[in-house]
């Protein structure tokens, strides 16, 4: 495998070991992200509709509002409504007001939607063996245990995650 430094042809160091790690998070992650980008597509959505699709399954029956969906995602979307506006369109998902709170818009997944996931799960859960099945238990759990607390510094240091 190449080194980070070779992969984006930077010929000078880089400033400090933390900006070369965070870098590599970077890379790694845009790389992880386009390998399940192109999984998903083989089924029509996006990551991130096959994302909120996956949210709303697990609040079935209930659903949630746009706002709770948001808080959930893996990678922050600035615009949630349109991104339900068009899962919406592709009949996966099913919207009403809140009884209570008719400003509250509650999405559910619809049947179709279930009938889809149920057709990507078997492909999806095998995905990440393998991306990472090389990748030895220990140093797994390692790896995250140090994203997480990269993730809490982001946190504390009230920077956008």
């Amino acid at each position: 495998m190449a080194s980070l430094k070779s992969e984006i042809a930077q010929a000078t160091p880089f400033a400090s070991l933390e900006e070369e790690a965070i870098l590599n998070v970077m890379r790694t992650s845009d790389c992880l992200q386009r390998a399940f980008q192109h999984r998903t597509r083989e089924w029509g959505l996006t990551s991130t509709q096959y994302n909120v699709l996956r949210i709303l399954r697990g609040a079935q029956p209930d659903g949630l509002p746009c706002a709770a969906i948001g808080e959930r995602m893996i990678a922050m979307e600035p615009d949630i409504t349109r991104l339900l506006r068009r899962l919406k369109g592709l009949r996966l998902i099913r919207q009403h007001r809140d009884r209570q709170d008719r400003r509250v818009v509650m999405t559910q997944i619809s049947e179709a939607g279930l009938d889809l996931l149920r057709a990507m799960d078997g492909v999806i859960k095998k995905f990440p063996l393998e991306l990472l099945g090389h990748i030895g238990r220990e140093e797994l759990a390692e790896m995250i245990r140090v994203l997480e607390s990269a993730r809490q510094s982001c946190v504390e240091q009230s920077l956008p995650e």
